[in-house]
């Protein structure tokens, strides 16, 4: 009688283990393949081409897929750009804890879609958080971007209507130490189609979300160039998020404006266009000041600047007087005493941290790009545009201007990582993207058109 009960026994629990255990089984099988399958129409949204040598990162859905394909498909390229900035900050004296303690500061004032964004970015590329929230911490720490944008429109363009032109600049030699590659090598053109923002082109580089900006499908464009200054925080966006934002949201320049004077943090220059309206605007930012203005304000005409009949352009300084004594004792940046100061600084160690002793090559810049376009004013297309972008930086136009490009390698100062030219309202974009060796200045020129790559 035992041992019958104790055949039923095991009778029993083998039976109920055969029957259990598959069903175990077969629902973490399912609910593998279900995250699995997640992961692919993540992937699957987005996908990565190449057009005459050209890379274009097309990404859509919600922030967090959009940065998981960009993680995803630009791995290696995204991987090593992180290893050669946070290489770069750290020679530049900012540690990852430090640049982590800064992303701290910020973090509270990024919205939540941003975050994810950047969450999406780290998964995809099989990193930790913190390291892409570091990079992202390090572009408004460094003081890097060293940018010249410029829009005309009405009487001073061929066809009246508005031309943005950008050149995105930083230190050439900003290096992987694992594979030597620079990061400018990692260029690509990103085609980003949020769920329930606006589409957008970016001209920028991997694990970037943006290179200092670029153009929505409502004609918005945007340029942002740090200019240092003694009024700053960091408890707000980060630059390139916030650009980011603008044309995600902004299809006026009015809302383009406010959301780049609100939630202020380091000095910062903008120009914003907006085709609808056929318009542009120089803004100027630090944490306590703000200026908005177009061609004709008085601000543009402040000695030694000067206005240029429906045209704005900005570079790394401030013009209007109050927000530019929060940069430097000397209003004008040029002349002897400015020539002076910058060769002295050649001979300081750190020289290559900026100071306003640097003001005399980027206000060179400024003044031997104003009378180019001065030249072309009434003619402008996107052909001499992008010429004209392309002579001043190598040095064609102006003498010193040459010299100072010879011996700036290494400070950002014109060593174009892009450049372009576009209309917004056509949607006809003039692109060059550095390589290892060229500055974009220097290298090919290519044709894509918005609405196109929008449509792809």
């Amino acid at each position: 009688m035992k041992r019958k009960l104790l055949n039923f026994i095991i009778c029993t629990f083998l039976i109920i283990s055969f029957t259990i255990i598959p069903s175990a089984y077969t629902i973490k099988a399912s609910l593998k393949k279900e995250q699995i399958t997640n992961v692919l129409n993540i992937y699957d949204k987005g996908w990565l081409e190449e057009r005459n040598g050209i890379k274009i990162l097309f990404i859509n859905g919600s922030h967090y897929e959009m940065g998981y394909q960009h993680g995803s498909l630009l791995k290696y390229e995204c991987l090593e750009n992180l290893r050669a900035f946070l290489y770069y900050s750290e020679q530049m004296g900012y540690s990852l804890e430090k640049l982590l303690k800064i992303w701290d500061e910020m973090k509270d004032n990024v919205t939540q879609d941003y975050i994810d964004e950047l969450h999406g970015l780290a998964d995809g590329i099989e990193v930790s958080f913190d390291k892409v929230a570091a990079f992202y911490a390090s572009l408004n720490s460094l003081g890097i971007l060293n940018c010249f944008g410029f829009v005309a429109w009405d009487l001073a363009t061929q066809s009246n209507k508005l031309i943005h032109a950008r050149s995105f600049d930083l230190p050439f030699f900003i290096t992987d130490p694992v594979t030597g590659k620079y990061a400018h090598e990692n260029c690509v053109l990103i085609v980003r189609k949020p769920d329930n923002d606006y589409a957008s082109i970016q001209f920028s580089i991997a694990l970037l979300l943006n290179g200092g900006g670029g153009i929505n499908e409502k004609g918005i464009a945007v340029g942002g160039q740090l200019s240092w200054s003694k009024d700053q925080k960091l408890d707000g966006f980060p630059l390139i998020i916030k650009e980011q934002i603008v044309q995600d949201k902004a299809s006026t320049a009015n809302e383009a404006i406010n959301l780049l004077t609100t939630n202020r943090t380091v000095g910062v220059n903008f120009i914003i266009s907006d085709s609808n309206n056929n318009i542009g605007y120089a803004i100027e930012t630090t944490a306590n000041h703000t200026y908005v203005g177009t061609w004709n304000n008085s601000v543009e005409s402040n000695y030694p600047f000067w206005s240029i009949d429906h045209v704005v352009r900005r570079t790394n300084f401030f013009i209007e007087p109050e927000i530019a004594s929060t940069q430097r004792n000397r209003y004008h940046p040029g002349g002897f005493i400015g020539l002076l100061k910058l060769i002295l600084t050649l001979f300081q160690k750190n020289n290559k941290v900026f100071t306003p002793n640097h003001m005399f090559a980027i206000w060179r810049n400024y003044k031997c790009m104003s009378k180019e376009i001065e030249k072309q004013w009434g003619i402008l297309n996107l052909d001499n545009t992008m010429s004209m972008l392309r002579n001043v930086y190598n040095g064609k136009t102006d003498i010193l201007l040459a010299i100072m490009v010879r011996f700036g390698k290494g400070y950002g100062f014109l060593e174009s990582w892009n450049q372009w030219v576009a209309c917004p309202e056509t949607g006809d974009i003039m692109i060059s993207f550095a390589n290892d060796e060229k500055y974009a200045s220097r290298n090919l020129v290519h044709h894509f058109n918005l609405f196109e790559l929008l449509e792809s």
